[in-house]
């Protein structure tokens, strides 16, 4: 049994080192919502989101008074929307009307983000499979809390390169629709391998169909935590080093599973798993860049980065899973390039560069994650970056994540800002040289060979 004991001894990283639980994350099934008509199925979605996330907000709220942590977000997950709507959508239109839907029930609620406007393909794609990632650039223009996912590939399937080589189109047609706010609806976008049922983190949260009718799950945060802790360790060796880490991980998801039980019982709805992932901000202190920098690099990207964050995630894992009994989501170490103010100046420097990135995503939780592009980067480029990444997923047995936000108008050394938790970012540089003739070979890489352990 957790008691408040163990929040105060947090108190320190609370008050000066950014601790904050990143959001509780309610999942809701919207299964129960298909209807053979799709206003119908609106009206269900409308209806079953506002009663059962009522008082998500207020006890958040409460919890936050309560005991004095910080909860950044409220949000919501849901059972991906192309099931949901596959016996009563004919169209693309029809997929964005549930959009709206979704949009409307989430500000009646008043929480962050809504996730769940979502695809899993990772075999092939349905009839409504395909017509919900062609409405996606239209959803994520017109709306304003939705966010989007489709999973492409898995270690068990392979890679759907159809719908990969679609994705890069779909990516170009939503940063296109919103060019007047620096592409933003590329932030609500990102395209998977290996997605979990229980991620609490947006933009690729959903509520997975192994999960029940409602739970809610809990993301923490605190890289600032972590890297005041590594003061302690300069000079030492990776011995001390490592048990630095893993005690503060311990301590930090300590919270988030008091967070998660007091939320449990306050809305009566089980409590799913704990995300323990160092989830950044572009705030100073705030950066999963300057552990890494403190760990001993002079910049993030140096030689020996990918090294730092595969012993970083390995010991945030370890010792947060002691601290939780129902670990899951990503959980690890993010590097969005464009929430991290050290990630971000190591961008801006050029030390950190995409190919650098894409090493790095190896040995963390996700994967390229807010990084801006040019807006004139084609779409089969993306294609290309998305292919690349599900591949690192699929072989590695892992998740990866592409989102990227080729930002129109606007060019390399430039900076696109995307305000509050999403930050800002240099648009860096990506190796045009064309790979169009390989995203359109159409079909699927097959699954290796490691994936057959039936």
């Amino acid at each position: 049994m957790l008691n408040i004991m163990e929040v105060h001894e947090t108190n320190q990283m609370i008050e000066q080192e950014k601790l904050d639980v990143r959001t509780i994350t309610m999942g809701i099934s919207l299964l129960d919502c298909a209807d053979s008509d799709v206003d119908t199925v609106c009206d269900n979605i409308y209806r079953k989101i506002t009663d059962k996330a009522r008082d998500l907000v207020k006890v958040g709220k409460a919890i936050e008074r309560d005991f004095g942590i910080p909860i950044v977000n409220k949000r919501i997950t849901v059972t991906p929307i192309a099931l949901v709507g596959a016996s009563s959508c004919k169209s693309p239109a029809d997929l964005v009307k549930i959009a709206h839907a979704l949009d409307r029930a989430a500000k009646e609620v008043g929480v962050d983000l809504i996730g769940g406007y979502t695809a899993l393909v990772s075999k092939s794609m349905t009839p409504a499979e395909r017509m919900l990632i062609e409405s996606i650039p239209q959803a994520l223009s017109q709306t304003d809390i939705v966010c989007s996912s489709v999973n492409v590939g898995s270690t068990k399937t392979g890679i759907d390169m159809d719908a990969v080589e679609l994705l890069g189109r779909v990516v170009k047609d939503t940063a296109y629709a919103t060019r007047d706010n620096d592409s933003y609806g590329c932030v609500k976008f990102v395209a998977f391998c290996n997605a979990p049922d229980d991620n609490p983190f947006m933009a690729g949260g959903f509520h997975g169909v192994t999960e029940g009718d409602v739970v809610v799950n809990v993301g923490v945060s605190g890289p600032g935590v972590v890297s005041r802790a590594l003061d302690a360790a300069k000079g030492k060796d990776f011995e001390f080093l490592c048990e630095t880490i893993k005690r503060t991980a311990f301590k930090i998801t300590r919270v988030g599973q008091l967070v998660a039980q007091e939320a449990s019982k306050r809305l009566g709805v089980p409590f799913g798993i704990i995300d323990l992932s160092l989830a950044p901000t572009a705030a100073v202190g705030d950066s999963v860049g300057e552990v890494l920098e403190k760990i001993g690099l002079d910049q993030v990207g140096a030689p020996g980065t990918t090294a730092a964050l595969a012993m970083l995630n390995d010991q945030v894992k370890k010792g947060g899973i002691m601290a939780s009994s129902y670990v899951g989501g990503l959980s690890g170490a993010f590097i969005p390039v464009s929430e991290d103010k050290n990630m971000i100046d190591a961008a801006a420097s050029g030390c950190l560069t995409i190919e650098k990135l894409e090493a790095m995503t190896c040995v963390c939780s996700v994967g390229l994650d807010m990084i801006a592009i040019p807006g004139v980067t084609t779409a089969s480029t993306i294609s290309g970056i998305i292919a690349d990444e599900a591949a690192i997923g699929m072989v590695n047995q892992k998740t990866t994540a592409v989102r990227v936000i080729p930002v129109y108008g606007k060019g390399v050394g430039e900076v696109a800002n995307f305000g509050g938790l999403m930050g800002y970012a240099p648009i860096i540089s990506v190796n045009q040289t064309s790979c169009e003739a390989f995203v359109t070979r159409g079909g699927r890489i097959p699954a290796p060979i490691h994936s057959f352990k039936n």
